[in-house]
């Protein structure tokens, strides 16, 4: 007999008490995920998760005394010996700031009012080692970042990895469908290969562009013209 996985354990940090209780109850009541962590502001979310050393990290930007992207950089930046996987979570106002997060180590982000399945799917794909790239989300804040990276300021502006040898034609597809919001699992399936093969191919596309994750690959796809839908 199989035994069960653990759940996911997560962590929520916001300094609203509404959306960190309906974050809990909609994570809760998923039978593979539990919160065991919350936290009010950028401090305590660091202080309690390198404490409890959560699966996943579900950080606010906007919080007092540290915000999202300085904690973020905490927990899952360059240099942090063992970094934890953080999904920040936002708002299209504070678009400029996403790739802040992203640039310090976040894997993913949503909006405050995805909806619970979303939520759910954010947190699983971070556990997994996967991002959530939905095109709801990622897809527009790409488009805008590639049509205004050159008024950007550098702290924000996204990183812009160089292609150091060609990619092969079936690298070139996976490129085109991260970027346009597929998760690894869509990608098997419309490519109709194995998730094992997506994963291998995502892992070459990273060393050919020095990109540190997925979304570092699908802004370098739309600035660089690959993201063109199917004739």
């Amino acid at each position: 007999m199989t035994t069960p996985a653990p759940p996911i354990r997560v962590l929520i940090a916001d300094d609203q008490e509404m959306v960190r209780t309906g974050f809990r109850f909609f994570l809760d009541a998923q039978p593979d995920i539990t919160v065991v962590a919350e936290a009010v502001d950028g401090e305590e979310a660091v202080e309690l998760a390198r404490r409890e050393r959560p699966d996943v990290c579900l950080l606010d930007i906007r919080m007092p005394k540290l915000d999202g992207l300085a904690a973020t950089r905490l927990l899952a930046g360059p240099d942090v010996a063992d970094p934890l996987r953080v999904v920040v979570v936002t708002t299209f106002d504070l678009d400029e700031y996403v790739y802040g997060a992203l640039r310090g180590g976040a894997c993913g982000f949503l909006l405050k009012d995805s909806g619970p399945v979303l939520l759910a799917e954010a947190v699983r794909a971070a556990a997994a080692g996967d991002s959530l790239v939905s095109p709801s989300v990622t897809v527009r804040l790409l488009k805008h970042l590639t049509t205004t990276a050159a008024g950007t300021p550098p702290e924000v502006a996204p990183r812009a990895p160089v292609l150091r040898e060609p990619l092969t034609d079936r690298e070139a597809e996976v490129v085109r469908l991260v970027a346009l919001g597929r998760t690894n699992a869509e990608i098997a399936a419309e490519l109709y290969v194995s998730l094992s093969t997506v994963k291998t191919h995502l892992s070459s596309v990273q060393l050919k562009l020095a990109a540190r994750n997925r979304v570092e690959i699908a802004a370098w796809a739309w600035q660089h013209g690959q993201v063109r839908p199917r004739p």
